[in-house]
């Protein structure tokens, strides 16, 4: 859908002057608009945007429209596309076009430009107009961060169409043949931003002191979408009607094809591969496929019979933590040849007369030890009855937090800095969550664990990004927004509410919300968005910031996709019986 005439609507009696290089975006302070940071560069700065509830819902019957100004560093693009969206959602006679387009926009896509009056040079190296498709890993670029974020943030978004707006001579639409080859707009209309889909974008030159008559291209716009011929699904970008499809698969559909892609190998019994197995032996369970369960069990059988060792002298957390796959394939075959691999992991929390050490001893002082401790001690204590496991497990919890929470209840990733890295705190509430499922309902301290794992859902919950999903770092807005966090916190909160440890009233429309953002990051064909790689102790929320967000399959993003695609598919089936 050509959307030129829309943009002369909606620019066409402003008048732009190039000014005051502040930034203020209290105009925008308006009932209705939510600010959500696209990203930041590379001098901390947010890249500033704003949506409506109506961004929240692919399925919206209105035209999404997206607004991109300041990507030149212009303080006249931005004041434009500050003013537009000012106009559009306060004035009267913009009543009908509400009606009928959903408007959101990144304010200013070149903060740094736009503050040191630099323009298109962001200040670090950097040109944020120019460069698209981005290349080489996001987001990390140390030079051109903005371009990464804008890109994979508009595929997400998955607008119709998109407005570039630039400073020229004249107000009018710039022609295709005058886009420059690697522009956003041009690229846009090239390549499908996130895999997702091609998305009609559009360049507007806005010229100084220009005033055009606005109110017979209003008329124009509202007479197009009441004609009788107008097909809004028609004027879908290929990347919305590929968001569309996305969030309208149930969980078992997520999980089916997920399934086919991960948890296919065990090269080690690590956690990344053991829990997509363990995904797989959750989705046999539901289908009640059986060949599910006996691949699995074809592909661990060296292990339990030993011709393959599933712990060594070096193993890290990782390894031990990989070992709940074995209890589950317990729980599932009664099977007792699994039991001493967990407990030969469990083992490692023992010094060699039996007494237990202070904590794990692969914790590393990371609070991704909560998972790679608690869980398989836990289990192990199930498993075999004996109360020491249980106890270790809570030690182990103990020494963790006491390390690692925060005065906010948020977990910094290690005590080497604050940062509240999201996998960091991903991984002690799905740890926690399956430790519970396990610790007796009558221990001793079952309570305080407990207590624990309710304190960190609670301070996790006000830092849930509108669109759905918790980011890199936690409370940190402008960090990207992380797969993996987001799967294993919406895993933690569904576990709870169906157990009882969380209310439902309160956590049910997060999880919803967050369900809803992993599906639109889960493709087909198992390919994933943004998803952390690996990451040990850092030193700074910097390089916290510029950990490499991965676009495709991945198997720790696709191992943790399919825990939380099975359990909502478990969940969904258990409040059916009801």
């Amino acid at each position: 859908m050509k959307t030129g005439w829309i943009c002369t609507a909606l620019l066409a009696c402003v008048t732009f002057t190039a000014h005051a290089a502040e930034l203020d975006l209290s105009p925008l302070k308006i009932p209705g608009l939510i600010h959500t940071p696209v990203g930041v560069t590379r001098k901390g700065t947010p890249i500033p945007a704003v949506i409506t509830a109506d961004d929240l819902d692919y399925n919206v019957k209105k035209v999404r429209l997206l607004l991109v100004g300041g990507l030149d560093g212009s303080p006249r693009t931005t004041a434009a596309t500050i003013s537009v969206v000012k106009r559009f959602y306060t004035e009267p006679e913009f009543a009908g076009h509400r009606q009928v387009i959903a408007l959101s926009a990144i304010i200013c896509g070149n903060p740094d430009g736009h503050a040191a009056g630099t323009l298109n040079d962001n200040g670090s190296g950097g040109k944020p107009a120019s460069g698209y498709p981005p290349q080489g890993p996001s987001y990390e670029s140390p030079t051109d961060p903005e371009r990464h974020y804008i890109w994979r943030w508009i595929g997400m978004h998955a607008p119709d169409d998109v407005i570039e707006l630039v400073e020229g001579e004249k107000s009018n639409l710039v022609e295709e043949k005058d886009l420059p080859p690697d522009s956003l707009a041009a690229q846009l209309n090239a390549k499908a931003a996130c895999n997702v889909g091609i998305i009609e974008a559009e360049r507007w030159s806005v010229a100084p002191g220009d005033d055009h008559p606005f109110r017979q291209y209003s008329v124009d716009v509202l007479k197009a979408f009441s004609d009788a011929d107008f097909n809004l699904a028609e004027s879908m970008s290929p990347a919305r009607k590929e968001m569309i499809a996305r969030v309208k698969r149930s969980p078992l559909e997520v999980s089916t094809q997920l399934a086919k892609v991960y948890g296919h190998d065990l090269p080690t019994a690590a956690y990344i591969p053991a829990v997509a197995c363990l995904g797989r032996v959750r989705f046999g369970k539901l289908t009640g496929d059986r060949a599910e369960l006996a691949d699995i069990e074809r592909i661990v059988e060296p292990y339990r019979t030993g011709q393959k060792l599933s712990l060594t002298d070096k193993s890290s957390g990782s390894d031990i933590a990989g070992h709940i796959l074995f209890g589950a394939l317990y729980d599932a075959t009664q099977n007792r040849e699994y039991i001493p691999l967990v407990v030969r992991a469990a083992n490692r929390a023992f010094d060699k007369n039996g007494e237990p050490l202070a904590a794990m001893p692969t914790h590393s002082e990371m609070s991704d030890a909560v998972f790679m401790g608690c869980p398989v001690l836990a289990q192990a204590g199930r498993l075999t009855g004996e109360k020491k496991y249980f106890d270790m497990c809570v030690r182990h919890m103990r020494f963790m937090t006491k390390l690692n929470v925060r005065a906010d209840g948020i977990h910094r990733h290690s005590p080497l800095d604050e940062t509240a890295w999201g996998r960091g705190n991903g991984f002690p509430a799905l740890g926690l969550a399956l430790s519970l499922g396990d610790l007796p309902v009558d221990h001793l301290d079952r309570g305080e664990m407990l207590t624990t794992f309710q304190s960190h859902m609670k301070a996790m919950l006000p830092h849930q990004d509108p669109t759905g999903p918790w980011h890199q770092v936690v409370d940190h807005p402008e960090s990207y927004r992380e797969l993996t966090v987001t799967c294993m916190t919406t895993f933690a909160m569904v576990r709870g509410v169906r157990n009882g440890w969380l209310p439902r009233e309160t956590y049910e429309p997060a999880i919803r919300k967050a369900w809803y953002a992993i599906k639109s990051r889960v493709g087909a064909d198992g390919g994933l968005v943004d998803v952390c790689t690996g990451t040990g102790k850092m030193k700074s929320l910097r390089e916290y910031y510029d950990r490499t967000a991965l676009l495709g399959r991945d198997g720790r993003g696709g191992a943790m996709a399919l825990l939380i695609a099975t359990e909502m598919a478990d969940w969904e089936r258990e409040q059916a019986k009801r």
